[in-house]
């Protein structure tokens, strides 16, 4: 079995030599039709398209993408083609999570978190009592709603796809979930997050959700969280809400064309990153196992040990507080000092763990 993987990827590279006899490791961008023609296997990120272009006339039997997303993969041609592919959803919901609980906590610390337009601009606020509005309660979203509820904030969650499907759902809902439309969050959220996939058509579209109209129609001036789909929030429109005072300040991961993102709205964003909230050490690990547990079903192979994240270092001191784990503003640091710097700072990310497992 020969296996091309993103080198990228970490982890990972051991366990697939035990697996397979050849494991050559590519630049996810860089991967082409001959590199994968005589290939069993293709391991990739979000940077490969996986296509006709691609894999037409190769022997790849399986697409793995160590991602949550997978619209890089042309699903309609695997069926085709008669190509498996699997994705890794929920890998790094926790990951995701943890960013977003750690933006939360320097939003409160850091930029004198407050509710709406309070008559007096003194008036301090803080994350209990505040209203979130998650956008999105899939792997991510639930995981996030978990966290707000821990912080003492009032959740509201907006998800119509999940919400017809439970209506529709032959089976008893276990845990009753309230949901509320858009609007209310326009209305009521202090904080308004965005966990969706990007589909541009549909019922459901969640293409520039996020647009102008939408930030004209927000009553209580919130934070804006995406970490997402770049798309999912038209960046234009979000420049200009908080050049306008819409938005009080935002807390962007995921941009409209990556790497080439509005500098402008980099510059003016509390906390920007470089599509990097799911990429916790422990994420990457939950991935890299799901890939391998997928190559395993496919070819009926013993699955080896499971992969497990580097220990922090043995100086590491840590006292509880969760912002000593990780904190999202020396990412920020870094992107806005090189903005240019974007997919060397994605694939050169330091080591972030998700707890302390000393």
């Amino acid at each position: 079995m020969k296996i091309v993987v993103d080198d990228k990827i970490p982890y990972i590279r051991e366990t697939l030599k035990l697996l397979a006899d050849e494991v050559v490791a590519l630049r996810g961008a860089e991967i082409t039709a001959d590199d994968v023609r005589d290939a069993d296997v293709l391991v990739v990120r979000t940077r490969t398209r996986c296509d006709e272009r691609l894999l037409s006339g190769s022997k790849v039997q399986l697409v793995a993408t160590a991602t949550i997303g997978f619209d890089h993969i042309d699903t309609e041609y695997m069926q085709r083609a008669g190509i498996a592919w699997t994705n890794c959803p929920g890998c790094n919901a926790a990951s995701v999570a943890q960013y977003v609980e750690c933006a939360l906590l320097l939003l409160e610390r850091e930029e004198s978190f407050r509710r709406g337009k309070p008559a007096d601009a003194n008036e301090r606020f803080c994350l209990k009592g505040a209203t979130i509005g998650i956008v999105g309660c899939g792997h991510v979203g639930s995981k996030v709603k978990a966290v707000a509820e821990r912080l003492g904030m009032r959740v509201l969650i907006c998800d119509p796809p999940l919400e017809e499907a439970l209506e529709q759902s032959p089976l008893p809902i276990v845990q009753h979930q309230v949901f509320v439309p858009l609007s209310t969050i326009e209305q009521e959220a202090d904080v308004i997050t965005f966990h969706v996939p990007l589909t541009k058509e549909g019922r459901f579209a969640t293409w520039h959700m996020a647009d102008e109209a939408f930030f004209h129609r927000l009553a209580r001036v919130p934070y804006i969280i995406n970490t997402s789909r770049g798309e999912v929030v038209d960046n234009d429109a979000l420049l200009r809400a908080l050049e306008e005072g819409r938005v009080r300040d935002a807390v962007v991961d995921v941009w409209e064309h990556e790497p080439d993102l509005n500098r402008r709205l980099l510059e003016k964003v509390f906390i920007g990153t470089p599509h990097i909230a799911g990429y916790s050490a422990d994420g990457k690990a939950n991935a890299d196992n799901m890939v391998v547990d997928a190559i395993c079903r496919q070819f009926h192979l013993p699955r080896p040990a499971l992969i497990v994240p580097p220990s922090l270092p043995e100086d590491f001191v840590y006292s509880g507080d969760a912002l000593e784990l990780y904190n999202p503003l020396m990412d920020s640091q870094r992107l806005k000092k090189c903005p240019e710097d974007f997919e060397k700072l994605r694939n050169n990310y330091p080591l972030r763990r998700e707890q302390y497992d000393k």
